[in-house]
């Protein structure tokens, strides 16, 4: 299917479509979380490829896809049917994971499951990397990395805050304490726009000013002397 093609982590889109048709939204749930760790992180703040791929989007009435990714999730930590999996065994392997955005939080909780001892590197406050830094709450309330954080840790998977590795915490620790080491880390370089009235005052990177005002609307100490207000 084209909805399938186009998304990036193979969600199996008119699978559990044509579950939530019959109403079989627990077992939706499970179709949905076999390809994507967080359903209602993608379901609020993916830019949903799959509604461009689908064949109704011919005439402009694509299948609303994303909106009912977000519902299956929604009902599915309502109801209670998202839990820790706890491991049956332990391996005895430490594994360190630098980043916790999307991807670090992905990968913890997948090597968590497969029985690894998991410790997640942070070097803000908070977990969650862009999309706690980086979304508005408007568009992402922050509750939603918090409860999936609490989900993790019941799994097994440690979080170290304020732990920047290679400034707070020497790469060469991180090495020798770990079997294996993931960098997880993003991009937080900018893209410059070579135009006209780059230079002046008031003209900022988004990632200069969104991570100011998440830090405002959670109560976190800001990082900078220099406050960027939309005011």
């Amino acid at each position: 299917p084209y909805c399938h093609n186009g998304c990036p982590v193979n969600n199996q889109i008119p699978d559990w479509n044509d579950l939530v048709y019959h109403g079989e939204w627990e077992q939706a749930s499970r179709n949905l979380h076999s390809t994507n760790n967080f359903p209602e992180f993608t379901g609020r703040v993916c830019p949903a490829p799959c509604e461009a791929s689908c064949t109704l989007n011919i005439e402009d009435t694509p299948v609303t896809i994303k909106t009912i990714e977000c519902a299956v999730a929604d009902r599915a930590w309502a109801n209670g049917w998202i839990k820790p999996e706890i491991p049956a065994t332990k391996t005895g392997k430490k594994v360190a994971i630098v980043g916790s955005g999307p991807a670090g939080m992905a990968a913890a909780q997948q090597l968590a499951r497969a029985g690894h001892d998991v410790h997640v590197f942070e070097k803000h406050a908070k977990p969650g990397g862009l999309l706690r830094y980086g979304i508005p709450d408007f568009k992402f309330e922050k509750s939603h990395i918090d409860r999936r954080v609490a989900q993790m840790e019941a799994e097994g998977v440690t979080f170290h805050a304020n732990a920047h590795v290679g400034v707070t915490i020497p790469a060469k620790e991180i090495l020798d304490g770990h079997d294996a080491v993931l960098l997880a880390g993003g991009s937080e370089h900018p893209r410059a726009l070579p135009v006209p009235g780059r230079d002046l005052d008031g003209v900022h990177f988004a990632m200069e000013f969104l991570p100011q005002q998440n830090r405002r609307v959670s109560g976190e100490a800001l990082d900078t002397n220099e406050p960027i207000l939309a005011a």
